[in-house]
C-alpha cells in the first residue's frame, strides 16, 4: 500500500482545504493510505471541517503551522515534520500551497522521501507583499521545484505565471484543476427564495452578491463601490457579502461610509451555500489575484451568471460572453454595469449561466481529480521505482 502524506498549512475555509480533503478521502483506500497533516487557523479564517461538521480520520496537527512567517514557530514545525515522515515513512509527500510548500518539501528533502509533490493553488508572490519580498519569496519558490519531483498547478494560467517567474521547467509541471462535490448543488434552485425570506426580502428584489474570505486580495472594496452605483440605478436593490476575516471591520465601515447598511447583507461564513447561491441573481469576484476561483464554480453548477475581475486563473474558468463575464481589475463601474446588463437581459444570462453550469459540471467533478492525482502518482512512483 502506497503511504501518503498530504501537508497542508491550515484547513481554512476556501479551495486549498477543500481540495486536500476531498483527495484524503477519496483515493482508493486498498491502494493509498493517506495521512493529512494540518496546522492552526487564525482566529478570523474560519476551520473548513468545523463549518460543515465532518471529521478527518487520519488526521495529524502542528499546532505551529499557520499562515504567518515566524522563525522560531517554523523552526519548530520543520523538526515537527520531520519527526512525523522518519515515523511514517510515506512513499509521498504532497505539499500544498506556499507555506506547507515550502517547509514539507525541505522536510522531505531532508529525509529522502521518494516522491515529492507540490500544488499551487495560485500563488501569493505577486499582489500580497512588496516587490523586494515577492523578489525573496520567488527565489525561494525556485530553489524548491530543485528538489520536488512534480510540480502541480491548478488552471493553466498559473502554471504560466509560475514559468515565467522562473519557478520549475514545462516538464516538470502538470495541470490538474481542482475538484469538488458538484452533486450538492445540482438542486440548488429547489431553494429558491428561502434566502430572500430569511432577509425578509420580496421574491423580486434583485440580490448581487460576492462569496469570498475578507482579505485583502478579494479587493471587497471594489464590491462595494460597485454595489454604490448600482444602488443608485437601482434603488430596490440588495446585496450579500459571505465570508470573515481580518477585513471584517472595515468592511462594515466602508459599507456604512456608502450609505448601503439597510441593503448589505454581511451573513459571515456559512455552509448551506447551494441555498446561497439559489437566490444570487449574480454572483461577483472581484479579485486581484486568484488561482481557480471556488465560489465561481459552485455558483456556476447551481446555474447562476457570474462576473468576476480578469485575473489569474479565472479566465480558465469563466469564457466572457459564453459562460460569465469578466471586467478588469478594480474596475467598479465596469462591474456595476456588467451587473445591469445580466439583470437587464434574464434571458441572455440563463442561457450563459446554463453554459457555464455544464462547463464545471465536465471539468471539475471529484472523480476527475481523484482519477487524476491517482494517474499522477502512479506514474511518479513507477519513475522512482517505488513499488
Amino acid at each position: 500500500m502506497t503511504r501518503i502524506l498530504r501537508i497542508i498549512a491550515r484547513l481554512n475555509v476556501g479551495g486549498p482545504a477543500i481540495h486536500a480533503t476531498l483527495l484524503t478521502d477519496r483515493l482508493d483506500p486498498s491502494r493509498y493510505r493517506t495521512t493529512l497533516v494540518t496546522g492552526t487557523e487564525a482566529a478570523s479564517e474560519g476551520n473548513y471541517l468545523a463549518l460543515h461538521g465532518r471529521s478527518s480520520a487520519r488526521l495529524v496537527q502542528v499546532p505551529d503551522l499557520g499562515r504567518e512567517l515566524s522563525g522560531a514557530r517554523d523552526v519548530g514545525s520543520l523538526r515537527a515534520l520531520v519527526s512525523l515522515i522518519r515515523r511514517e515513512r510515506p512513499h509521498i509527500v504532497h505539499t500544498h500551497a506556499a507555506k506547507a510548500g515550502a517547509l514539507g518539501r525541505v522536510a522531505a528533502a531532508l529525509c529522502r522521501v521518494p516522491v515529492v509533490v507540490h500544488t499551487y493553488h495560485g500563488h501569493v508572490l505577486r499582489g500580497y507583499f512588496s516587490p523586494r519580498k515577492e523578489q525573496v519569496f520567488r527565489g525561494i519558490e525556485r530553489g524548491l521545484a530543485r528538489v520536488t519531483d512534480e510540480l502541480v498547478a491548478v488552471t493553466p494560467r498559473v502554471r504560466q505565471e509560475l514559468l515565467d517567474m522562473g519557478i520549475g521547467r514545462p516538464e516538470s509541471f502538470s495541470v490538474v484543476p481542482l475538484g469538488f462535490d458538484l452533486d450538492q448543488f445540482e438542486d440548488a434552485s429547489t431553494h429558491r427564495g428561502e434566502l430572500r425570506r430569511e432577509l425578509g426580502l420580496a421574491p423580486d428584489v434583485p440580490l448581487a452578491g460576492i462569496v469570498a474570505r475578507l482579505v485583502p486580495i478579494k479587493a471587497h472594496e471594489v464590491f462595494v463601490a460597485a454595489a454604490r452605483l448600482l444602488h443608485a440605478e437601482r434603488p430596490d436593490m440588495h446585496f450579500v457579502v459571505v465570508g470573515d476575516g481580518e477585513r471584517r471591520q472595515e468592511l462594515e465601515r466602508l459599507v456604512t461610509e456608502a450609505g448601503l447598511q439597510a441593503v448589505t447583507h454581511l451573513l459571515g461564513w456559512r455552509a448551506d451555500l447551494a441555498r446561497i447561491y439559489a437566490d444570487l441573481d449574480v454572483v461577483t469576484l472581484t479579485s486581484r489575484n486568484e488561482g481557480s476561483p471556488v465560489a465561481l464554480i459552485e455558483a456556476m453548477a447551481c446555474g447562476r451568471p457570474v462576473v468576476s475581475t480578469r485575473v489569474g486563473g479565472v479566465p480558465d474558468v469563466v469564457e466572457h460572453g459564453v459562460t460569465g463575464w469578466l471586467v478588469d481589475m478594480d474596475d467598479a463601474a465596469a462591474l456595476a454595469r456588467t451587473v445591469l446588463d445580466v439583470l437587464a437581459e434574464p434571458s441572455r444570462a440563463a442561457l450563459v449561466a446554463r453554459a457555464g453550469r455544464e462547463h464545471v459540471k465536465a471539468t471539475y467533478g471529484a472523480g476527475r481529480l481523484v482519477a487524476d492525482i491517482d494517474a499522477l502518482y502512479t506514474r511518479l512512483l513507477a519513475r522512482k521505482g517505488v513499488a
